[in-house]
Parts: C-alpha cells; structure tokens; sequence
C-alpha cells in the first residue's frame, strides 16, 4: 500500500517529440531569415546598386490628318523607349510593363511588354510606331483637334509603369514600380518634338 509521502510526489510531464520538432523547426527558419537578411543587407553595403529606371529618348509625329467634312481622325508617331540599368555589378529584370498613348484624353493605343533583363551597365531600347484608324470624333474632340490645327501644335501623352528589381547572383532586391508620365509636343508644320523628353526618375 502506499505510503503519504508517495501520494504527495507531482507527476512529471515529458515534452512530447512533436512539439520539440516544431521548437527546432522554428529556431531553424528564424536562424535561416536572419542569415539571409545579413547577407542582403552586406551585398546592399558592398555593390551599392542603384534602382533602374525608363526614358522617353525619342518622339517624331509622322501623320497628323484631320478631315473636317467627316470628323475623321488619324494620326501616327514613332516613339523610342529605354530601359536602363547603371549598376556595374547587378542584373535588372523588368515586368508588367504598359504604357498608353493618347491625344486630349482620347487613348490611342496600349503598349505591353512581356518580362525582360537588362545586363549590367546596359540598357534596352525599344521602337514603337503607333497609327490609328480613323477615329469619328466627338464635338467636344472636333474643337481640340481644330484648334491644334490653329496653333500648328499638338500635345500627346505617354503613361504607363513598369516594375523593376536589381539582382546579383540569386540575391534580388523587393520589386520597385517606375513611372512614366511624359507629355509629347509636336509642332505641326515640321512634325518635330519639343521638349518631349522625360524619364521615371521626375
């Protein structure tokens, strides 16, 4: 029979193997986040990298045709566009990229891009010709346009983003998201640009 002193002795829970498992299994992940974390933040010291950005680098308004008795419009422009990437020791890669272009609020066309990268040091350049088909347009368009006519001056926008990160190696930086938002001047006589050069970077 047993005895007091035995029935006052506390029982002794052991720690079950599955909860010192996922005690392990924490610490590891912990211990694994905090190594990466050192090592971005060394290569970050190291390489210094600077966040790519895109530039309008050409605009030249080809056909600019407005026919009065129907109120047909049509219009065509080459536009260049750069992606470029100044970092001497990183990798960029650009994704989900689109801009619009359009006269006086009227959209002309949408431009996409599918992902791409850019070596270091380099850029990439792309060349886009943009031509409508006729538009009909509106009464309040018809006076735009008309008065465009008048001043031998036509405003067009470009907008659009794109997202970018910086890479060495399997490190990557998060993902930063450029804008572009340019106004395109064209005298009409001449169809040269003025002043149509911009760039994400303001």
């Amino acid at each position: 029979m047993p005895s007091d002193s035995d029935q006052m002795l506390p029982r002794v829970r052991t720690t079950s193997r599955f909860i010192w498992f996922i005690a392990i299994l924490c610490t590891i992940i912990t211990v694994s986040v905090i190594i990466i974390g050192i090592t971005v933040f060394i290569a970050y010291i190291a390489i210094r990298p600077k966040v790519p950005f895109i530039s309008l680098t050409y605009a030249h308004l080809d056909i600019f045709d407005y026919s009065e008795s129907s109120s047909l419009f049509t219009t065509k422009l080459t536009i260049k566009i750069k992606f470029q990437n100044d970092n001497a020791k990183a990798h960029a890669h650009f994704s989900d990229t689109a801009f619009i272009v359009g006269i006086r609020g009227l959209e002309l066309t949408k431009l996409v891009l599918v992902p791409f990268d850019v070596s270091k040091n380099s850029s990439v350049e792309y060349a886009y010709q943009i031509e409508s088909s006729p538009i009909l347009l509106s009464p309040e368009k018809v006076v735009l346009v008309d008065l465009s006519l008048k001043q031998d001056f036509a405003n067009f926008e470009l907008i659009g983003t794109t997202m970018t990160r910086w890479r060495v190696g399997s490190i990557a930086s998060v993902k930063f998201r450029l804008h572009l938002n340019c106004q395109l001047h064209f005298v009409l006589s001449s169809r040269d640009s003025v002043g149509s050069y911009c760039n994400s970077r303001g």
